[in-house]
């Protein structure tokens, strides 16, 4: 089977790519590793589930032999495919799925850009990396994907993040429940901004194939009316556009020809039966974990280490936001569910001259609906009836939960490497090892948990438990590295790979650093700077 294009994943950066492809004339044909599912079908897992296995957003998507994923958030189940080591293995635990659509189906659609400072880190303040272009160059790409997902958010420059835009959002804000206008008021008290988060949802009105959002409160596991932008939105549309699909097929191995020139990908099918594809472009647009994964499997006689390799740079940097999590009881509700389970943040936290020192952190009130927690912790106290019920509401009006998402320096010591242990198809398990290093454990110590503290006396919380242990934001990034020279990079700034021309590597696994928000948006703007590069590259062939 031939295209001018295979794609290779249909999370948000392979279906954006693919639509712009095809819009501009060009066939297009993609590979997904996992099943496609309609929205119904997750609907009625994620409402059969008992109770407690609700509390992880992967349980209503089983993951199919050939295409492992994590399914809860048990170690013991992650060791399945994850195999994780290090300081802080526990923080790289991520919770992506394979499925057509990728992790789009159950993320919560916050779409932060980075700030101008995020971009130039070692140039301003001595560490990490700066990325291979300013804020000024990606900014239009922001635009162009916040139409493409469909962004809400403020109109007012002092409430957007960063203030620096050239068109408005297509849609405005949505409005924040009592809960988060509660955290909002108590932030200001200790002298501190709650922003409303520019979201991949509708507010009010339809956008798009979109309706309106209508605060169902379950986007993490799944938006039940498809308000809120995922990928799998867009795959009957590249379909009618005259792009190819084939689902169940697990990409293995990249083939490499004369002058290094990708000719080919391999992939299994549901049954273990091979198959091969062939191009004249090639777009890696798996995440974070499976493109350096990818690439590493795909060794020959002009690439020992791995197609893109030169470097030795694939698979390493590996990044997430480090999250510690803080628990509150409250005197009064907070009366948390109205709206969608995410829609602000204190992000001004995350920037200043500390991050010579230590990292920033952003603050997000979680406005998830507390019901179920409640009730697993008040069943968890052996009460009945009476008893019970009035726990469960208390449990429900008054806790609630902070994150605070940390920023994390590239660093080549966080690497996936190909594990010994097999998958169903016989191919290497990822392994990653994971430290946040000093910079990071500093900046908790000195600045994040001691704000949260102050957060929560604001709130007039009657009990705070702070988390000990980091755990994942699931925004994978790194493991294919952005940068001018090839010997210490694997791509260019178009996402091409410095070892083969027409091989492309776009989203998580290129940005350079990652921030405090959120990373789908600048994956996504990454996509589209890679898809007017590749269209430019196919006119010239």
């Amino acid at each position: 089977m031939n295209a001018d294009v295979i794609v290779i994943g249909t999370g948000v950066v392979g279906c954006l790519i693919a639509e712009e492809l095809l819009d501009a004339g060009h066939s297009v044909l993609m590979l997904e590793a996992g099943p496609r599912v309609e929205r119904w079908q997750i609907v009625e897992n994620y409402r059969n589930l008992p109770p407690t296995s609700r509390l992880h957003f992967n349980a209503p998507y089983p993951p199919k032999p050939w295409a492992p994923h994590l399914m809860s958030a048990t170690p013991e189940q992650a060791a399945e495919y994850l195999q994780l080591e290090g300081p802080n293995a526990r923080a790289y635990q991520q919770g992506y799925v394979r499925y057509a659509g990728g992790a789009t189906w159950h993320w919560a659609g916050i779409c932060w850009r980075l700030t101008p400072d995020d971009m130039k880190l070692k140039s301003l303040y001595n560490v990490g990396r700066d990325w291979a272009f300013d804020y000024a160059t990606l900014e239009p790409y922001y635009v162009r994907a916040e139409y493409a997902l469909g962004v809400c958010g403020p109109s007012e420059p002092e409430l957007q993040w960063p203030p620096i835009r050239s068109k408005p959002y297509p849609m405005g804000r949505l409005p924040f429940g009592p809960g988060e206008q509660r955290f909002t008021d108590a932030a200001a008290t200790v002298g501190l901004v709650n922003l409303p988060s520019a979201q991949a949802r509708n507010s009010g009105v339809a956008y798009g194939d979109r309706p309106a959002c209508c605060g169902n409160n379950n986007c993490i596991p799944v938006c039940p009316i498809g308000a809120k932008y995922d990928a799998a939105t867009s795959l009957t549309r590249i379909e009618s556009k005259g792009g190819k699909i084939l689902t169940n097929a697990v990409a293995y191995k990249i083939e490499t020809g004369e002058k290094n020139q990708i000719q080919a990908v391999h992939y299994y099918d549901s049954e273990k039966n091979t198959h091969r594809v062939t191009g004249s472009i090639y777009v890696v647009a798996c995440n974070g974990i499976e493109t350096p994964k990818l690439l590493l499997m795909s060794t020959d006689t002009r690439n020992p280490n791995g197609v893109a390799n030169s470097s030795d740079q694939v698979g390493r940097n590996m990044m997430d936001q480090p999250k510690l999590v803080v628990e509150l009881e409250l005197a009064e509700p907070a009366w948390t569910g109205v709206g969608p389970v995410q829609g602000s943040s204190i992000m001004e936290t995350s920037q200043g001259d500390f991050r010579s020192e230590h990292c920033g952190a952003l603050f997000r009130f979680n406005n998830m609906a507390r019901s179920r927690i409640g009730a697993t912790a008040a069943l968890a106290q052996g009460l009945v009836g009476k008893a019970l019920d009035k726990e469960i509401r208390r449990q429900a009006a008054c806790t609630a939960e902070i994150a605070i998402e940390h920023e994390l320096m590239p660093a080549a010591h966080n690497r996936l490497t190909l594990s010994s242990k097999k998958d169903w198809l016989g191919l290497p398990k990822p392994n990653i090892y994971y430290d946040v290093g000093d910079y990071v454990r500093k900046g908790s110590q000195v600045f994040s948990i001691p704000t949260a503290k102050r957060l929560a006396g604001a709130l007039g919380a009657t009990k705070v438990d702070i988390s000990t242990q980091y755990t994942n934001s699931d925004h994978i990034m790194g493991g294919c590295i952005m940068g001018n020279d090839p010997a210490d990079s694997v791509v260019d700034i178009d996402c091409r790979a410095h070892d083969h021309e027409n091989l492309f590597l776009p989203g998580g696994a290129a940005m350079t650093t990652g921030g405090c928000g959120n990373s789908t948006l600048t994956m996504a703007a990454l996509a589209l700077k890679a898809s007017d590069a590749i269209h430019l590259q196919l006119g010239k062939a």
